[in-house]
């Protein structure tokens, strides 16, 4: 009887201490594959690994190198004068578990934006000393010396040195209002500003991104020609709802 009680207590526990995602959590994933208009067919299994760790409360994380799965819902190639679309959706976080989600989709960036803001520069950006300055995909700048992420003379966030490197900021609104912000704690945006939205790097728009009723689908459509999203290109994903728990006092696996 004793046993069973205390077996109890700790399922009541770690039921009270489990954490799910947090609505709006953004997560920045890179995808493993490219996604291309031209060959992809619908049902294609997606795979992606999130680029730096996220946190989740004081506890608890979503590990850098975790896998996030999703599948293509529908293509059209290009034709004529007519451009390719390609509709997408992540479903799921595999950590031992599956977690299930809905996202949209805040920022995508091609292979080589992600490196060009993933080096660190040993010259200054704006007549500043310091070395190890990074421009990020959008327009912040992340000083490694002097521990600030700026945009102009606003500090928008902290840089961090666990695994792969990337920065903590508090999320914006785009400029043009395209993308919402609504964050008020430190969210993990990889190489990517805090206010960055949109698409960086391909000739493509953003037709579609989640909304009400849409069960995180995500349309992308080409501006001129077929589209072919490279493997290496970086996501920033952000959470509509979260179905599932990370265990309490652990992170996601890899």
């Amino acid at each position: 009887m004793k046993k069973l009680i205390l077996a109890f207590a700790a399922f009541a526990l770690a039921s009270m201490t489990a954490q799910t995602i947090p609505l709006g959590t953004v997560i920045p994933v890179v995808l493993d594959s490219s996604i291309d208009t031209k060959s992809c067919k619908p049902g294609k299994m997606l795979t992606a690994k999130i680029a730096q760790d996220v946190p989740l409360d004081q506890h608890n994380k979503l590990k850098a190198g975790t896998r996030v799965v999703g599948e293509v819902a529908e293509v059209s190639p290009a034709s004529g004068k007519t451009p390719a679309m390609i509709s997408l959706r992540f479903n799921r976080i595999e950590d031992g578990q599956a977690i299930r989600i809905t996202t949209h989709l805040r920022a995508l960036a091609s292979p080589l934006k992600v490196s060009g803001a993933d080096r660190l520069t040993s010259g200054d950006l704006d007549g500043s000393p310091w070395a190890q300055n990074v421009l990020q995909i959008g327009g912040d700048v992340v000083y490694r010396e002097d521990e600030k992420v700026i945009r102009g003379n606003e500090v928008v966030g902290v840089p961090v040195y666990a695994g792969d490197w990337g920065v903590l900021a508090h999320l914006a609104p785009s400029i043009d209002e395209k993308c919402r912000g609504g964050s008020n704690r430190l969210q993990a945006l990889w190489v990517f500003s805090h206010d960055a939205c949109g698409i960086y790097g391909y000739d493509a728009v953003i037709a579609q991104s989640g909304g009400p009723g849409a069960m995180g689908k995500i349309v992308l459509a080409s501006k001129e020609g077929n589209l072919k999203i490279r493997g290496g290109s970086g996501m920033l994903l952000r959470v509509d709802s979260a179905t599932g728990h990370v265990p309490p006092g652990k992170s996601a696996v890899k």
